[in-house]
């Protein structure tokens, strides 16, 4: 393992992704997504897939434009550019639109790489606004019973305004996200038994099988259920329900303002004071006490950000300073 101070780590992503081919306002915009990754310790959304993006960037893009639009809602054509980009596109226009009118539906499609929906809701709730996003993508993941790949690994979060941090559940609707298989099968690590399955069907803890062949669900017949719902939400951007490749992800985003049906400062506050209550629950015989989702992930960045350093593969920064310097 390397140790990268975050000043260094961020110039490493960012000159990786201006190498890729996008301008330096781009290259940031992804490389303060993916140094959050890495400050909140989900090291496969970090900078390893920083050498993903640079891998998958080689075909044309084009430009993101609106097709649709009324004062409430939106779609956007991503021109087929990383989705750190086009969420992020999508994201203003939901908050600007909100702002407006209280409530927006903003989806995009013709993307791939959309990241950690967790840092766009951050960024809403914050904002003051309650909102979800979910994403569709291509088909990695066998719906419960079955072994071929039929849904993406379909991300779906909810945020919530609340102090001092929001509250936020983002999870993946497979046993395994896309990019901790990817890091694996760089890294020569096997996955854990029964999240795989072959192109044949058969269980298989190699990654680079597991690549070929799709992803089991998490949650068994519930979790597929959610799996399925999450697709079709991310294909009412006009993502298609099986795109080739790594390409057309559907991206959905809803915001809230709470205002529209309470006093918002009052929800606030009462969020807040519902989430103490969890964290007060009476703990398990023996366990850990109970956290409200999102309290990892904000502790985790406090720490890492007090020590000034994160520890990265050598195998990844290698491969970074190579894409920097080709």
């Amino acid at each position: 393992m390397s140790t990268l101070s975050i000043p260094d780590a961020r110039a490493l992503a960012t000159d990786a992704m201006t190498a890729a081919g996008h301008t330096p306002a781009e290259a940031a915009i992804i490389a303060d997504h993916l140094i959050d990754c890495e400050l909140r310790g989900l090291s496969f959304g970090g900078l390893a897939r920083a050498v993903s993006i640079a891998e998958r960037a080689d075909g044309p893009r084009s430009p993101m434009r609106t097709v649709a639009e009324t004062p409430v809602s939106a779609t956007i054509d991503g021109g087929d550019q990383v989705g750190y980009l086009v969420a992020a596109r999508a994201l203003d226009v939901a908050l600007e639109k909100a702002r407006a009118h209280g409530i927006a539906v903003v989806g995009a499609r013709n993307t791939w790489y959309t990241g950690m929906f967790s840092y766009y809701l951050e960024r809403a709730a914050e904002a003051g606004f309650a909102g979800m996003i979910a994403g569709s993508g291509p088909a990695a993941v066998a719906p419960h019973g079955g072994t071929e790949g039929r849904f993406g690994t379909n991300p779906i979060a909810f945020g919530f305004p609340a102090e001092p941090a929001p509250v936020i559940w983002d999870i993946g609707t497979s046993s395994v996200m896309y990019g901790e298989v990817v890091l694996k099968s760089r890294l020569g690590e096997e996955l854990r038994p029964g999240q795989a399955f072959d192109a044949a069907g058969a269980p298989t803890v190699d990654p680079k099988a597991a690549l070929e062949g799709a992803f089991t669900v998490w949650g068994g017949h519930k979790g597929s259920g959610l799996a399925m719902v999450v697709q079709l939400l991310g294909m009412l951007s006009g993502a298609a329900a099986d795109p080739p490749g790594l390409s057309d992800c559907g991206f959905f985003v809803l915001l809230l303002n709470p205002g529209m049906l309470t006093d918002a400062g009052d929800y606030r506050k009462r969020v807040t004071e519902f989430a103490d209550s969890l964290r007060a629950t009476r703990p398990a015989e023996g366990g850990d006490a109970v956290r409200v989702p999102f309290d990892r992930s904000a502790a985790c960045r406090a720490e890492t950000l007090r020590r000034g350093t994160i520890e990265v593969p050598e195998r990844i920064v290698h491969a970074l300073r190579e894409i920097s310097h080709a």
